[in-house]
């Protein structure tokens, strides 16, 4: 084979792996300026329209989006401060929940998660109506070892009157291990139930589980990581875990902090704006 040859045939092997290792993301929207530190977002198909919040440091304010990602209104929570707002869910009736449970150093002991009603978002006064406070149990020191730091959380979902927080590792050794808890939705102080526990099988930057979302029909979980998704599908009842798994790899890289699904066979994602990248929302259709 001739060296002109070799050259043809090496070139047009790069291109169509160029183009198989494309990522499958569709771009939809940048984000407001404003917005730079998305930690979760939910999305509404009755109003078509999105709601996201930042997480520490930022505003106690909700924020909802058209479907071409301008900011419709700024809805203040009320009565509460943004400690670590990391994710956002809604559940069936419209109500819609924040999960104030950012842990990085895993020293804190005012783990929450509050209660908007429906029509309080409708009317876009923002008022919290409940506080679902809650605690690990099997979290005896603040902060434990380094070994240990299993505390912190991005991600969850609301199931059946109850929500399931999964939580973000950030523990020396990182093994990609995610807790699963279960806690009561209802207002009050709760221990939070361990229910199980997954291996992503990444190092820190692919498999730390940075937000959550459950699909419409309640068959699908998705956890989002900065570079894949793993959707649980043929659960039964709440063991997440123990149906089938899928490891999606998104072929992107970016700091992704928030999932929710478009439908059932659909998910958007948000990424923060970092220097000169993120700062999106992506539509990713999830492969049959």
């Amino acid at each position: 084979m001739t060296r002109i040859l070799k050259t043809v045939l090496l070139l047009i092997c790069l291109c169509s792996c160029r183009q198989h290792e494309q990522s499958p993301l569709q771009s939809l929207f940048n984000l407001p300026k404003k917005l730079k530190e998305v930690s979760g977002i939910t999305y509404i198909s009755k109003k078509n329209a999105f709601y996201t919040i930042e997480d520490s440091g930022n505003e106690n304010v909700v924020y909802e989006l058209d479907s071409n990602g301008k900011i419709t209104a700024e809805i203040p929570i009320e009565g509460v401060d943004n400690t670590d707002w990391e994710d956002i869910t809604t559940d069936a009736d419209g109500n819609v929940y924040l999960g104030d449970f950012g842990n990085n150093d895993n020293k804190r002991t005012d783990l929450a998660i509050y209660k908007i009603q429906a029509d309080a978002m409708t009317d876009k006064k923002g008022i919290t109506t409940e506080k679902i406070s809650f605690y690990y149990p099997e979290q005896t020191e603040f902060p434990p070892k380094k070994s240990e730091l299993f505390y912190d959380a991005e991600g969850f979902i609301y199931y059946k009157n109850y929500f399931y927080v999964f939580t973000k590792n950030r523990s020396k050794h990182f093994d990609g291990t995610t807790l699963l808890y279960r806690i009561p939705a209802t207002a009050g102080h709760h221990k939070a139930e361990l229910m199980d526990s997954f291996k992503t099988g990444e190092n820190y930057n692919n498999g730390a589980i940075t937000s959550a979302a459950i699909s419409p029909d309640e068959t699908k979980i998705a956890l989002l990581s900065h570079s894949k998704i793993w959707l649980f599908e043929g659960f039964s009842g709440d063991s997440f875990f123990k149906g089938t798994v899928t490891k999606l790899d998104l072929q992107h890289y970016s700091q992704k902090e928030a999932v929710t699904f478009k439908s059932n066979t659909a998910v958007f994602i948000a990424d923060e704006k970092v220097k000169k990248s993120g700062g999106n929302v992506y539509e990713y259709a999830i492969p049959e």
